[in-house]
């Protein structure tokens, strides 16, 4: 599987090529504008983009960790730096979809009722005070990096090449796994991708029952009064391109993270450890392709818009 292996992490550090260029993007269509004038969706954008930006930088250098370092204690610590901000930045980027993906229900749902009142995250307090939040889970979470026994996740040679800097801390010998590894491992799958993807598989049918239900209703109205039906959608072309992006994004996400999900939970790593790189890939696929579907559907990345700015 070395061959495979090594295709893979090429295949990866292409698209994560792409992505650095993908979100660096995003974040500088979104600051040029004038921070007062920044709306509560741009800045979850924002969050998630320098999260996914994040997330891809260190795990690379984290590629370079593990396969050049071996484990003495200025070398452990450094792998459990490392680690600990790759989780960082992939439980910001996982947060920030959640939020977004809410957001964008929240804004549809009883639109025609609410008309063009507010609702609670369209403040820039309340956006920013659950941003805050999504940066203090993800230290949370992130943070038993620097409690769990490294040795344990290193046996049988379950690393790629000589290196002893683990490339999944989840990893555990089948011979030696004490507890707080396992434990860190559920509550962290439970957590960060379980849950998460529960709710964004939840918000995405309800986003959609929502966009049918309305297109019910503008058909019906539409019979009543003699008016065409594209004469109604072309009152919020933007708005449904958005909602568009968010709903591609959440299959994207819904895609990448069940695989990812699949992998942690049914394999055993210690047999398979190119699986690592496997879900690498998968999470690295996610940060780096999302930032071109918002980018593109909320046409923040078209040139007369930058232009413009």
């Amino acid at each position: 599987m070395g061959d495979f292996t090594l295709n893979l992490l090429g295949l990866r550090v292409f698209i994560s090529c792409i992505g650095l260029v993908g979100n660096a993007l995003l974040i500088l269509s979104i600051i040029q504008s004038r921070f007062s004038r920044v709306k509560s969706y741009e800045f979850f954008l924002l969050g998630l983009a320098i999260a996914n930006l994040e997330e891809i930088i260190i795990m690379n250098i984290y590629d370079i960790v593990t396969l050049e370092t071996t484990l003495t204690v200025t070398g452990s610590l450094l792998c459990r730096i490392f680690k600990f901000l790759t989780l960082f930045g992939e439980i910001g980027s996982i947060l920030f979809t959640v939020l977004i993906s809410i957001y964008r229900y929240q804004k549809l749902r009883d639109a025609n009722k609410r008309v063009s009142l507010p609702v609670c995250l369209d403040s820039f307090r309340a956006a920013f005070m659950v941003c805050v939040f999504c940066v203090m889970l993800s230290v949370l979470l992130s943070f038993p990096v620097f409690i769990i026994n490294l040795q344990g996740t290193v046996g049988d040679n379950a690393t790629r090449g000589k290196s002893t800097c683990p490339p999944d801390f989840f990893q555990c010998s089948k011979t030696f796994c004490p507890l707080i590894n396992r434990v860190f491992k559920y509550v962290f799958v439970t957590m960060c991708n379980l849950l998460p993807l529960v709710i964004i598989t939840i918000t995405g049918c309800l986003i959609v029952v929502v966009l049918l239900s309305q297109r019910k209703r503008v058909a019906s109205v539409s019979k009543e009064t003699g008016l065409s039906q594209s004469s109604k959608k072309s009152k919020g072309p933007g708005l449904q391109r958005s909602i568009i992006a968010v709903l591609a994004a959440m299959g994207l996400f819904q895609i990448d993270w069940s695989i990812y999900l699949i992998l942690q939970l049914s394999f055993d790593h210690t047999e398979y450890p190119f699986l690592v790189e496997v879900e690498f890939f998968f999470s690295t696929s996610y940060t780096s392709i999302s930032p071109y579907v918002y980018g593109i559907g909320n046409n923040l990345f078209s040139l007369k818009n930058f232009i413009n700015k």
